[in-house]
């Protein structure tokens, strides 16, 4: 009896050897099989082939989505859509990545990709091929795009991101400010002069140190001398003088 106990612990162990070892294996087939996905999806990117880059990206994904590149997976995925000018399908990546991963240490990456993505979807190729003002288009990516990179810079002021960040709301805050002059030269055509006034004025308030100021002083210093509001045409001739002396408003 003690003699078939001590075989049957024997043959139990020997078993259960052998499951684990099918287990790391499988583990570690899995893992190479990941690896060698992974590294395929790489090279598309660096060749330019963004499209089966994310079709790798997403099977990746799929069949592995708790595995070691999870994280990365979900971010060069990003990435990818950004490239292929894929709004909606990055913007949803980065706002679920940033929900899931809050602390992750490239969650400023994604903040500055979201800037990225909203300002490209501000973009218009054919506008600008052509040479078209595109001033007074709809600003609600580009101010998206602003308040995406002022939060980079709040939450993450020592981001590699910060700098090129700061850069590009400098552009954009121009891009907001044309949008508020376009307005109000729309104002001026239809004689609303006050409207005019008052739209000019908000650029002068929330966009200083853009080149846009010194045509909305301009305009607050015609509309104020057709509204006969003396006294505030003069102050906006004033500014005008201090900050574009050499400005042709003037004349």
């Amino acid at each position: 009896m003690k003699l078939r106990l001590i075989f049957a612990t024997i043959a139990l162990v020997s078993l259960l050897a052998c499951s684990g070892g099918a287990d790391e294996a499988a583990r570690q087939a899995r893992s190479s099989t990941a690896a060698d996905a992974y590294e395929r999806a790489q090279g598309n990117i660096a060749a330019g082939n963004y499209q089966s880059a994310a079709e790798a990206l997403q099977q990746l994904s799929t069949r592995f989505p708790f595995g070691p590149y999870a994280h990365q997976v979900q971010l060069d995925l990003i990435f990818v859509y950004y490239k292929l000018n894929d709004i909606d399908k990055a913007l949803a990546g980065i706002d679920r990545f940033m929900r899931l991963n809050p602390n992750h240490q490239d969650v400023d990456y994604a903040m500055y990709m979201r800037g990225l993505v909203n300002q490209r979807a501000d973009y218009n190729l054919f506008h600008d091929l052509l040479d078209i003002n595109r001033s007074d288009r709809d600003p609600s990516k580009a101010r998206e795009a602003f308040n995406d990179f002022a939060r980079l810079l709040r939450m993450y002021p020592d981001s590699k991101y910060a700098a090129d960040a700061k850069q590009r709301m400098v552009a954009l805050k121009s891009r907001l400010a044309q949008h508020e002059l376009a307005v109000a030269r729309y104002y001026v055509t239809r004689e609303a002069y006050l409207a005019a006034a008052n739209r000019s004025k908000y650029v002068v308030e929330h966009f200083a140190n853009t080149p846009e100021v010194e045509e909305a002083l301009a305009i607050m210093m015609s509309s104020y001398a057709e509204l006969d509001l003396t006294e505030l045409s003069e102050e906006a001739r004033q500014m005008l003088a201090h900050n574009f002396p050499s400005s042709g408003y003037l004349n």
